[in-house]
């Protein structure tokens, strides 16, 4: 595996203990379908969250959340969309958002982890 895909795997690791922590339930990690891949599906209450995660070691090449563009933003919609079609029954009468989690940091066990809610859709 990549050091790039560690350290990816590791950040998404991270997040899913993080979103645990703060009582959601993790219902999926890296779910693929022919529109791409989700890091997370998360859900809490009426809440059903589609998270991207992206870790960095620093901001060399930018913020992590800078990574997520308006065409990232709208397929991850679609990607929201394509896995609520395939789990209707845990989606029923609750609300879909995508948030996003940056870390930044050498190591993503102890690195800066920032959570964005409800990431804006183009």
């Amino acid at each position: 595996m990549a050091e790039k895909d560690v350290l990816g795997r590791a950040g998404e690791d991270r997040a899913a203990r993080y979103f645990e922590e703060h009582g959601y339930a993790v219902l999926a990690r890296n779910w693929r379908c022919r529109e791409g891949e989700i890091d997370l599906v998360v859900a809490r209450g009426g809440d059903i969250v589609v998270v991207e995660v992206k870790t960095r070691r620093g901001e060399g090449f930018g913020h992590p959340f800078e990574a997520i563009d308006a065409r990232k933003r709208a397929r991850l919609w679609r990607l929201a969309v394509a896995w609520t079609a395939a789990h209707r029954d845990s989606v029923q009468g609750r609300r879909l958002r995508i948030d996003a989690i940056g870390l930044t940091g050498a190591d993503p066990r102890t690195a800066r982890l920032e959570h964005l809610v409800d990431v804006e859709v183009p």
